[in-house]
């Protein structure tokens, strides 16, 4: 944990009835000073939305070499790189080079973020998807968090249903390919 980070505690109910994945989390997500609540909010979902065995998040903005959010097989294998925000082209390439599933979750404009690829050396970048949400939903949905924050997240046919201390919202779950 990176040093004047504030920790968060997250009791996850997820329900992704797309991909059959229902669990009980509890999660402690690091908050570095420089992480805005959009951000650390959409690492949470990155890390939901994209649940499997050997699932974790990185040491956050200290680990350079890492992305946000990683999955590894039972013999230690990186098999998924997910990275949030807007991540430059070269983060994509070594992700790309280094694991065979990447992904970005966005909480800005994705026309804007894919801009700043376009372009650029990304390795296999037809195979990298950008997901996205309804413009405003992050926003609106980091005003109910809390240093203690019960969520329930649940995803039915690329619809994303919220809950967060009470507040609900839902978002349409936007996937394009990086190029």
């Amino acid at each position: 944990m990176a040093a004047g980070a504030t920790m968060y505690s997250f009791q996850v109910t997820l329900a992704d009835v797309d991909r059959g994945v229902y669990e009980d989390l509890a999660l402690r997500v690091a908050r570095h000073p420089s992480e805005t609540d959009a951000f650390m909010l959409t690492r949470l979902l990155a890390y939901c939305l994209e649940y499997t065995d050997g699932i974790a998040f990185s040491d956050g903005i200290s680990a350079t070499g890492e992305p946000a959010v990683y999955a590894k097989d039972a013999t230690g294998a990186l098999v998924t790189w997910v990275e949030v925000g807007a991540p430059d082209a070269a983060r994509l390439h070594d992700g790309s080079l280094r694991s065979p599933r990447v992904a970005v979750y966005t909480h800005r404009d994705p026309a804007k973020v894919s801009a700043l690829w376009s372009g650029k050396r990304i390795h296999r970048s037809e195979e990298i998807e950008l997901h996205s949400f309804d413009p405003g939903f992050i926003e609106r949905a980091t005003e109910a968090l809390e240093r203690r924050t019960v969520v329930s997240v649940s995803r039915v046919e690329d619809t994303l249903y919220l809950e967060l201390n009470g507040w609900q919202g839902q978002s349409a779950l936007h996937a394009q390919r990086v190029s």
